[in-house]
């Protein structure tokens, strides 16, 4: 029996791919190759390249890898692009889950993670998120993963699936040299593509009402989030009681202030980053409570700051020298072509 982790060739879902895989845990992985990367996937876990939204190719999936458990972590994930592309939102996010979960109820599996997000909240007027915090969404990105909770609510009173949601809040760092953040639309990447460029990167307000100036966030790290999609699965397959949402955040924030200043100490590239106007609807601290999955899902913040903007920038050279060798980069340094 395997897990299927839908998703898995992306920045999240190939951490998750190898938090199973460390655990000696079977995992098949699904991926469109939209925003996520063959390579990303090892060699040795078998790879379906398909969109979660056919239906035929979930069926004959599960058929075939004999799956006993989903782990979704396939979406579209970029809030501000899903303001203009709404529609697209809804298919990719709740189209398609809404797919997933009845190829699954077909196919007699009743065990999923779904991968959230921090964006149900909208702006919260609290100074520390819990998962009853009230859910204001104000984008489509936001709206969807919401909408994608509910459906696996009410999966579950009509069938039994049992489920869980994590919501996850600034995702960074890595877990791998081989496994790099490559979205357009994140912090880290997008500082790290200025410095490669000359550009001097950007903070947007220094009026917030925090200790420096800039707006505070709670950062984790992509390997502490997978080890807890891990927990997840292993408390679903063993019918223990499980929560039905929960937070993965730190308890504590990080300013954008004082990440600037530790990539500026951990790459060796000394900058004073640009001030620009802050950006309409950011508040000026959005920080959660961990404590539930501390408590259930081996949920804890095991990389400061330091390592998160270290193993993110390590990682990021090294996918450059990977794309300039036309190969993919192993831990070890040493590069590999693959098919």
């Amino acid at each position: 029996m395997a897990w299927l982790v839908t998703g898995g060739a992306g920045y999240i879902g190939s951490h998750v791919v190898r938090a199973f895989l460390a655990e000696g845990i079977k995992v098949v992985v699904l991926d469109n190759l939209s925003s996520g990367h063959e390579r990303f996937v090892p060699a040795d876990v078998p790879f379906v390249r398909g969109d979660v939204l056919d239906g035929e190719l979930l069926l004959n999936l599960f058929a075939d890898h004999q799956i006993d458990g989903v782990v979704h972590v396939a979406g579209f994930k970029y809030a501000g692009v899903s303001v203009q592309r709404p529609l697209h939102t809804y298919e990719q996010n709740v189209t398609a889950t809404a797919t997933l979960l009845a190829a699954m109820q077909e196919s007699g599996i009743d065990k999923i993670v779904f991968s959230s997000s921090a964006a149900v909240y909208g702006t919260p007027h609290t100074d520390l998120v819990t998962e009853g915090t009230p859910k204001s969404p104000e984008s489509p990105y936001g709206e969807s993963k919401l909408i994608g909770e509910w459906l696996l609510r009410d999966q579950g009173i009509a069938t039994g699936l049992t489920h869980t949601s994590l919501r996850y809040f600034n995702v960074v760092g890595s877990g791998a040299l081989d496994l790099s953040d490559t979205s357009p639309h994140n912090l880290f990447p997008l500082v790290f593509a200025a410095l490669a460029e000359g550009r001097t990167p950007r903070i947007n307000g220094t009026d917030y009402q925090t200790p420096d100036g800039t707006c505070v966030r709670d950062y984790i790290h992509v390997a502490d989030l997978a080890v807890s999609h891990v927990a997840a699965a292993r408390r679903l397959a063993a019918g223990e009681t499980i929560e039905s949402v929960y937070n993965l955040g730190s308890g504590d924030g990080v300013s954008v202030g004082e990440i600037m200043s530790t990539v500026a100490t951990v790459t060796g590239i000394d900058f004073v980053p640009e001030h620009g106007p802050r950006r309409a609807g950011d508040p000026d601290r959005i920080v959660a409570s961990g404590e539930l999955a501390a408590r259930d899902l081996d949920w804890k913040m095991r990389h400061s700051l330091d390592d998160m903007v270290r193993s993110a920038w390590e990682s990021s050279q090294a996918a450059v020298l990977a794309d300039a060798s036309g190969g993919a980069v192993l831990d070890g340094g040493e590069f590999v072509h693959r098919a």
